[in-house]
């Protein structure tokens, strides 16, 4: 398991990405999870690493619209990628984590997508990614 990318909620897609720019993370992907609600911009980091997943909602009563109005802009999740995500889910579960979603699902860019509830990880909301 690796650290894939960081979520981060924000209000302007756009603005946000050149807040970034200026320490060097570059646009790799944008679009929108139409399901979840939300824009994303994916920017990759100077010399490699984890990338930051840039969350904009597409309206107030979506899970980014409401985080956002809850919080305001900032860290939103950690994603890890995993080999599979329906294992590392039911791993999580037999263990008694508590799930956000009980099977994968579709993500952005169609990679397959489980969330953990910030309860199993200190407050911290986790997403599995599947390579």
């Amino acid at each position: 398991m690796r650290l894939d990318h960081v979520g981060i909620a924000v209000a302007d897609l756009e603005a946000a990405q050149d807040r970034w720019a200026q320490l060097g993370y570059r646009p790799k992907a944008q679009g929108e999870v139409s399901t979840q609600g939300v824009r994303v911009a994916m920017l990759a980091a100077p010399g490699g690493g984890p990338q930051l997943e840039l969350l904009a909602p597409t309206g107030p009563d979506t899970p980014v619209g409401r985080f956002l109005a809850k919080r305001g802009e900032g860290l939103h999740h950690l994603a890890f990628a995993v080999p599979d995500v329906a294992k590392a889910l039911a791993d999580l579960r037999s263990a008694g984590a508590r799930l956000v979603d009980e099977a994968p699902r579709p993500g952005f860019g169609g990679h397959l997508v489980a969330f953990v509830h910030p309860s199993a990880f200190g407050g911290v909301l986790v997403e599995l990614v599947q390579e």
